[in-house]
């Protein structure tokens, strides 16, 4: 597609906060810096305008600046910017001076059927997520008019400001006050303060790391060298049924109690172990984000905005993981996931803050390159969040998508939204040469 003559910016405009807000720099915990070369989080939502409000002011741009406004009274930090404190070794910190989010409105005359099956993609992300001029923005968001009607609301938010919780919650809080401004009352859901204060995560003084918490937590990211042939992305459905079937096989008829988590991501698992076609005596690892926000004693606020994340990991020999049964294998994962007390916590944290020191000014929103190697699989969940709780006033999203994939050998989980029956999406990004045999085993009775 010819990008640039696909969408056409009607406006682009910067949004600061409706009243005055906190003036500081905002320390950073150990977790916060471990993503500032992620950059910003692309995202894309698709809403279709209902018959019923045909005649409305369907995404009316000054309703979404005003209600972004006073969003950003609560969440100021993300109408600050991205930068370094001298006067603590360059140590990454968030401006919080109020100079606002980036809003970009833009038509096309694209329609929702020309883009295909919305695989993510980077042409998915350059048509409807903007581009972020200067990096330091830490919030973009770009409402693009389809020919066909509908609105592609693609944002971009900036992983060193908050992880997934922590950005459902806002695009929940936003979204609100826009629905709420449109009724005329404030009789509408009630949305949880966000907590900003990131010294809950703050290492111990002096760190201390014990070793048993290395067997848990994973201490970097493990890349190699580009793989040599195309990397593909592409959404597969996992319907209800077939979701509970899983869970029904983890259980082995013993009353175990096994989470659409826990069984699905143990089945793609053995899925992409198989479809590589791996050696039976390599080892395999899957890792998976796991939140720390109830883990900790005493636990942190459930508002808690910013990156309260770790990562954990199971791993096993390939022939083990891929003829052991699907609960020995949904086992693996929930003993990792349990094993992540308190002490394991504070041990990360300890660890990830002596490695601080590494994060250079140079590094911001530059990507590491390279891809997971073959036998390392990544899984994030973004079940259960209320990714299509994103109703502006016009609507809930009919889908949403990750605008693009981050690299080989990750996946994402997330409630269907399409038909509303209970599925899931398996958001998967492989080599392209295995995707058809991945399809089949993934679908095999």
């Amino acid at each position: 597609m010819a990008i640039d003559s696909e969408v056409q910016v009607v406006e682009s405009s910067i949004v600061t906060p409706s009243q005055a807000t906190p003036r500081h720099q905002l320390w950073l915990s150990a977790l916060d810096l471990l993503l500032v070369n992620r950059g910003h989080t692309p995202t894309v939502y698709f809403y279709r305008r209902a018959a019923a409000a045909a005649g409305d002011n369907f995404f009316d741009a000054a309703r979404l600046k005003e209600s972004l406004a006073r969003a950003l009274v609560a969440f100021y930090p993300l109408a600050g910017r991205l930068a370094v404190d001298d006067d603590a070794d360059g140590r990454f910190v968030i401006d919080c001076n109020g100079e606002g989010a980036l809003l970009v409105v833009a038509r096309s005359d694209l329609t929702i059927g020309d883009l295909g099956d919305l695989t993510p993609s980077p042409e998915l992300r350059k048509l409807f997520v903007p581009r972020v001029e200067p990096s330091s923005i830490l919030l973009a968001v770009q409402v693009t008019f389809l020919k066909c009607g509908a609105v592609a609301f693609g944002t971009a938010l900036h992983h060193a400001a908050a992880d997934a919780i922590s950005a459902f919650h806002f695009f929940h809080a936003w979204s609100s006050l826009c629905r709420r401004g449109l009724a005329g009352d404030d009789t509408d859901t009630v949305v949880e303060l966000p907590c900003h204060d990131r010294s809950l995560l703050r290492a111990r003084s002096p760190p201390m790391v014990i070793p048993d918490a290395f067997a848990v937590f994973c201490p970097k990211l493990t890349l190699t060298q580009k793989i040599s042939g195309p990397v593909a992305s592409k959404v597969f459905t996992v319907s209800d049924g077939h979701v509970a079937a899983l869970k029904r096989a983890c259980g082995g008829g013993g009353g175990v109690r096994v989470s659409t988590f826990a069984a699905l991501s143990a089945h793609v698992w053995r899925c992409v172990c198989a479809a590589r076609g791996l050696p039976a005596n390599a080892t395999t690892r899957l890792t998976l984000p796991a939140s720390v926000r109830r883990r900790m004693r005493p636990p942190v606020p459930g508002g808690y905005f910013g990156n309260a994340v770790i990562w954990v990991g199971t791993s096993g020999a390939v022939g083990d993981v891929t003829s052991e049964g699907l609960g020995d294998t949904a086992g693996r994962i929930r003993s990792a996931v349990r094993r992540m007390d308190d002490e394991v916590v504070q041990s990360a944290i300890d660890y990830f803050e002596l490695a601080a020191a590494e994060v250079k000014k140079e590094d911001a929103g530059r990507p590491i390159p390279g891809d997971l190697p073959e036998t390392e699989l990544r899984i994030i969940s973004w079940l259960g969040m209320p990714v299509y709780d994103a109703d502006y006033g016009w609507g809930r999203p009919e889908l949403m998508v990750r605008a693009e994939s981050e690299r080989s050998g990750f996946v994402y989980l997330m409630n269907d939204g399409g038909g509303g029956a209970g599925g899931v999406q398996v958001v998967v990004c492989v080599e392209a040469a295995i995707l058809e045999q991945f399809e089949k085993l993934l679908y095999a009775k």
